[in-house]
């Protein structure tokens, strides 16, 4: 049995309709005779889903008891026992209830597709787990309930449910999606047009992401090369040449005729490194580019057109935009240059533009020598050796009695032109060849002191000691290059190795960046260097080193990141070569400052969002929470003083313990209030010293009903180092809460025990406990978990008590008691010596 077909009806955002298409479709298949059925569809009450469920077979739904009530979820084991050809799974990014068969519906999906189910399933962009930190960026909703990207895109069919904001805001203010009391805060909040707006952009971005992504698959599958004009894709060469500026905003022109037209520019190096191109002048044609909606490319090629064409054949480009030449007339004896050859090989599906510019015809120069540098000293070397040298072993031969033969004389100048190609490189190589053949002639082959040669045998020896040792030379120098060079790739390779480390691992110590630079080029001084505008003065946003310039026109190397911002060197002057580096360095650099100020940007926007959410909290709290006590004081209070009604004692005493018992809640509201006030500013400063536990926490269970508390605290514990007033208040919180959520005649507990250099404080209770998911919220400000009765508090109880808790160094956790219920862990550090010490009373006590 193969594998079922999934197609997924994506939407742009809620109520655009993905359930009524699912619903439609299957109507369609049963008419069609397919074996269709519903597994899950949740129509939320809207009138116009419901109907369509009316006529198609629905599975029964399987219920799973959870806390206390009875919740329905899709009965996987009765989808697969009826077995039909195709299912409708609605929500497909849905959390079952704990105890279902999966933990999410797409699990449940991926069953029906194993048996051989096709299924149809429906999910909102915003549900999306690589989105999520995305929509919640634009709408402040976190999404709880995600898929995983790779589920949907191994969809085999994905269909776009989308409709304009103003259409969707129409069909929710005609309540087709919530209730009329839901519906202005829908409104106002979730469905306001830009978020709506946004919300349809990633989807239709993420759709046809996944649609180019079947296109290159198909493409791949069926080996087709030739470029499909699906949409316009403008490739741009550029050489580095200042032509290059006028070839961008040219071929931008071009893609905005278009509707969905691509800009994606390429610079073809060479890998030997060979190149006339100037690094600050692809950087400022690489912002540009960018600023216009644009990619940049860097492509390694010997044969520059042919990688061109073969990039654009590669992103299924339509257009190519070149310049003119800028080569002179004599130029062309080296071929037809770049332009022609790629229109000659361009086939009929690719256009290619030659645009003109200011520069055509006014010469190219030569490309920049990139060999390898040998050094000043080795240079001089290779020339002693080589002429030197030649006319010293003459010298030392012609004096010899016994001559070694014109054939060892050979072997020997044709050692001294080796040795001078390995120290020198070519030239003196080549000089020493030159040398020897004239030496050899003039002192060593009859007839001497002429530069005729009599014997033909001998004529020929010279000949051939010359072409071997301009051979062996060429070999021996290019060796020699080839060895340097890769020493030097290896070192970049190393160096382009780290920086891409460190993005991926999403290091932001920019100080330890330039760092690495001033190590890497030996430099002096490293500065960042940005400024707002063409206008502003230069800041530094960053360095190294002793006396960074502040300008990058004071720097002996400068390197540009855009317009406004550049990396500053001081120290050398640095070969062209190694700005290739320096250019990765600087656009790193740029990255990091750029995520710091994000990093600080989101923090601020963390605090002042959380800022905002506990002025909201808080204002909810005054309005409900706070006033419900003062109501209750004001009834009371307004009873006593009625002289219509004459209270008996008892009633005056109930009406006055109603009136303690509301102070007593304010007091304790108002209190809780002011602590997560000192606590949000950072002006909590704890008195820290050593005390016993069993002299703090009973104080702290005064607020608890008598026989609620269950106290196990032994005499052999050490004493805490802590700040006792903040201490009390924490245990007070916590013991308060466990109360009102046990529900059973069993008492709370609370029990202390040693644990190596820290002493644990347990508070355990038998209510129905916070799963794993929560157990963190509800030590944030203003959560009350479960059903929790509004004049129950604030919510600020155990966030108070952790801020506390932190604030003395220690830890505040919850845990599972085991057989139900929940127990927070406070832990707290021992004091020095660890040691109990039993205080003696004094012989007369005042206060």
């Amino acid at each position: 049995m193969g594998r079922g077909i999934l197609r997924i009806y994506l939407g742009a955002a809620p109520g655009v309709g993905k359930t009524y298409a699912m619903l439609s479709e299957a109507h369609r298949r049963v008419e069609r005779g397919t074996d269709c059925v519903v597994a899950f569809v949740e129509h939320h009450a809207r009138p116009r889903t419901e109907a369509l469920l009316h006529g198609l077979e629905q599975i029964r739904r399987s219920e799973i008891s959870y806390r206390s009530a009875v919740l329905t979820e899709m009965d996987v084991e009765a989808v697969l026992e009826r077995a039909p050809a195709v299912a409708l799974v609605d929500e497909l990014a849905h959390t079952n209830v704990p105890g279902s068969r999966n933990a999410k519906r797409w699990q449940d999906v991926e069953e029906l597709l194993k048996a051989g189910i096709d299924v149809i399933s429906t999910v909102n962009i915003q549900h999306l787990e690589s989105l999520g930190d995305v929509v919640e960026s634009i709408t402040g909703v976190r999404q709880s309930e995600t898929v995983p990207d790779e589920v949907v895109r191994r969809a085999d069919q994905i269909e776009l449910v989308d409709m304009s904001p103003q259409a969707l805001r129409r069909r929710m203010a005609h309540g087709n999606i919530y209730q009329p009391d839901k519906m202005d805060a829908a409104l106002s909040n979730y469905f306001r047009p830009g978020n709506l707006t946004a919300l349809r952009e990633l989807a239709l971005l993420w759709v046809a992401d996944r649609v180019d992504e079947y296109l290159q698959q198909y493409r791949g599958e069926h080996n087709i090369r030739t470029p499909w004009q699906a949409r316009e894709r403008i490739v741009v060469g550029l050489t580095g040449g200042p032509e290059g500026r006028t070839l961008i905003r040219r071929a931008s022109r071009m893609a905005a005729k278009g509707s969905g037209s691509e800009i994606l520019a390429v610079y073809i190096a060479r890998s030997d490194g060979l190149t006339s191109a100037s690094p600050k002048e692809l950087a400022v044609q690489r912002t540009l580019v960018e600023d216009l909606g644009g990619t940049f490319h860097h492509v390694i090629g010997d044969d520059i057109p042919a990688a061109l064409l073969e990039f654009a054949r590669g992103v299924n480009s339509t257009q190519i935009v070149l310049g003119s030449s800028r080569r002179k007339t004599w130029q062309y004896i080296y071929g037809p240059g770049v332009g022609a050859t790629v229109a000659r090989e361009s086939g009929p599906d690719l256009d290619v533009h030659i645009v003109t510019h200011e520069e055509v015809a006014k010469g190219r120069g030569l490309p920049i020598a990139r060999g390898a540098r040998l050094g000043r000293a080795r240079i001089i070397w290779g020339w002693l050796v080589g002429v030197v040298g030649s006319v010293l072993l003459a010298v030392a031969l012609r004096g010899m009695e016994d001559a070694p033969g014109l054939a060892n004389d050979v072997l020997l100048f044709l050692f001294l032109t080796v040795a001078a190609a390995l120290l020198g490189g070519l030239r003196p190589a080549l000089a020493s060849a030159a040398a020897g053949s004239m030496l050899l002639n003039y002192w060593f082959t009859p007839p001497t002191h002429t530069l005729t040669v009599q014997d033909p045998e001998n004529f020929v020896a010279i000949v051939i000691f010359f072409a071997v040792a301009v051979a062996v030379s060429s070999v021996v120098d290019l060796a020699a290059r080839r060895t340097h060079q890769a020493a030097r790739l290896r070192a970049e390779s190393e160096i382009l190795s780290f920086l891409a480390g460190s993005v991926l691992r999403g290091e932001t110590a920019l100080d330890a960046l330039l760092e690495r630079v001033r190590e890497t080029f030996a430099m002096e001084s490293v500065a960042l260097l940005e400024r707002s505008s063409d206008v502003e003065p230069w800041t530094c946003a960053g360095s190294v080193g002793p006396a960074p310039v502040a300008r990058p026109d004071d720097a002996d190397v400068d390197m540009p990141v855009g317009d406004n911002m550049a990396l500053a060197l001081s120290g050398r002057v640095l070969p062209a070569e190694d700005r290739r580096v320096l250019g990765a360095f600087a656009a790193q650099a740029a990255v990091v400052l750029d995520r710091q100020r994000l990093v600080w940007e989101a923090e601020e926007a963390r605090r002042l969002a959380e800022g905002n959410r506990i002025r909201t909290a808080l204002l909810a709290a005054v309005s409900h929470d706070l006033r419900t006590p003062l109501a209750a004081i004001k009834a009371a209070v307004s009873s006593l003083r009625s002289d219509d009604v004459a209270w008996s004692e008892a009633d005056e005493a109930e009406l006055l313990e109603g009136i303690e018992d509301g102070a007593d809640r304010l007091d304790h509201l108002v209190g809780n209030l002011l602590d997560m006030s000192r606590l949000q500013t950072g002006t909590v400063t704890p008195l820290i010293r050593e005390i016993d536990l069993d002299e703090v926490v009973p104080m702290a269970l005064g607020g608890v009903p008598e026989g609620s508390v269950d106290l196990d605290i032994p005499e052999t514990l050490p004493m805490v180092a802590v700040d006792p007033g903040l201490l009390e208040r924490v245990v007070a919180n916590i013991v308060e809460n466990a109360v009102k959520y046990n529900p059973g005649p069993e008492p709370v507990a609370v029990a202390a025990s040693a644990l190596g250099g820290r002493v644990e404080l347990r508070v355990v209770d038998r209510g129905r406990g916070v799963p794993d998911e929560a157990k963190e919220r509800i030590f944030e400000p203003f959560q009350r978990y479960g059903d929790a009765p509004r004049g129950a508090g604030v919510g600020l109880g155990l966030a108070v008590s952790r801020g506390f808790t932190e604030a003395m160094g220690g830890t505040l956790d919850a845990e599972d008691t085991p057989g139900g219920g929940l127990t927070m862990v406070l832990t707290l550090a021992a004091a020095p010596g660890g040691v109990r010490a039993d205080a003696e009373l004094p012989a007369q006590v005042t206060s």
